[in-house]
């Protein structure tokens, strides 16, 4: 018996097509039922989507069973009086998979198990060098348990962060070096600034961001971190600093006064604010002690120095500017400027004024009476 050729072509084809369908099917499947339980979580509560959740193939995100957490939070806490931080770093570190709100007395006191379990993972983690995990939890904090003591989170927030930033890092396993990342740093602080609510944390932390972002040579991230110190906390005692680097930033990047002046012109404004707004300096922060107070009085007096030495320099390039653009109208002027003949010298003796007004004192200065003088001897 003879088979049909288009018989035997369909059988193939099924067979071909029999696994890829399956396969398209399962994950069907598998999207439905994770679709399903990202809607019924979402639900119940929000802040569930800031944990990673337990589970494979489907992510589950739902609170810990209540018995569960407190039986894992007493043991943690009983192993870390006892001094066995790994043993109760495993089990803490259980609740930054999914979130626990509930509460359990020990020794005397409540606590939030939760939070409380991240704080002290954090803790044991900045024990142990590893700063950038520790971080990872106290941000959980913040985002997730708004209720909790966001002072004392804020605050080790801060210290971790700037760890990070400025001291050696520890080796992992005191052997395993670890290496600084400036965008990891900066983003690090950028967080900071955005979880932070209220005028004692921000503040310091963007200084930081623009701190590191000039040490990286990140001008624009560090320009963007001041200007919002300075527009959104005004009345912050770190504002007279950010008016400084501001100045400094645009003044390092003047190219001379053969260029454009724009870089100058930001520069000098800023010098100018500077030394108009903070002429005293600003007075103790509640959150500074005495040393840092004094501290900060000796830096001020620094950097009102090196403001009004960075002022003079400024008015100087921008003073020799105008004398080039002077020299340059009074020998190139005839081939562009309209009415030249009846203008005649006045639109140099203009810069050359300019330049004179500009910075009294300086050797440009001189330098344009000079050549008004020429111009004005050589009219009669």
């Amino acid at each position: 018996m003879v088979s049909n050729p288009c018989s035997i072509l369909v059988i193939i084809m099924i067979s071909k097509l029999y696994f890829p369908s399956l396969f398209f099917f399962f994950s069907v499947i598998f999207s439905e039922a994770q679709n399903r339980n990202s809607a019924s979580s979402s639900n119940s509560v929000e802040n569930e989507y800031l944990f990673p959740g337990t589970g494979f193939f489907i992510k589950n995100r739902k609170p810990y069973d209540k018995i569960e957490a407190k039986v894992w939070f007493k043991e943690a806490y009983d192993l870390e009086k006892e001094q066995k931080e790994s043993k109760s770093l495993k089990l803490y570190e259980k609740f930054s998979k999914r979130r626990s709100d509930v509460e359990v007395s020990i020794d005397g006191r409540t606590y939030q198990i939760g939070p409380e379990s991240l704080f002290r993972a954090a803790k044991i983690r900045e024990s142990k060098g590893d700063w950038s995990k520790s971080f990872e939890h106290l941000r959980l904090i913040a985002e997730a348990y708004t209720s909790y003591n966001f002072e004392v989170v804020a605050e080790s927030l801060m210290r971790v962060a700037e760890r990070l930033a400025q001291e050696k890092l520890p080796r992992k396993w005191g052997v395993i070096p670890r290496f600084r990342s400036g965008i990891q740093d900066r983003s690090r602080l950028n967080e900071i600034a955005g979880l932070a609510r209220g005028p004692r944390f921000a503040p310091r932390a963007l200084m930081a961001l623009a701190e590191i972002s000039i040490k990286d040579e990140k001008n624009e991230e560090a320009v963007d971190a001041l200007d919002r110190l300075v527009n959104l906390y005004p009345e912050n005692y770190l504002g007279e600093k950010a008016y400084f680097l501001l100045a400094m930033i645009y003044k390092n990047k003047v190219a001379g006064p053969s260029y454009d002046q724009g870089a100058t012109l930001k520069a000098l404004n800023f010098f100018e604010d500077y030394l108009i707004l903070y002429a005293e300096a600003p007075l103790q922060s509640p959150h500074e002690n005495g040393a840092d107070y004094q501290k900060r009085l000796d830096e001020t007096k620094e950097r009102k120095a090196n403001a009004e030495k960075g002022r003079k320099e400024m008015r100087e390039v921008l003073a020799a500017s105008k004398v080039e653009l002077g020299a340059y109208v009074e020998k190139f002027g005839k081939y562009y400027l309209t009415r030249w003949r009846e203008l005649g010298n006045g639109p140099s003796i203009h810069f050359y004024n300019e330049a004179i007004t500009t910075a009294p004192e300086s050797t440009a200065a001189r330098e344009a009476e000079q050549k008004i003088a020429n111009l004005r001897a050589a009219d009669e």
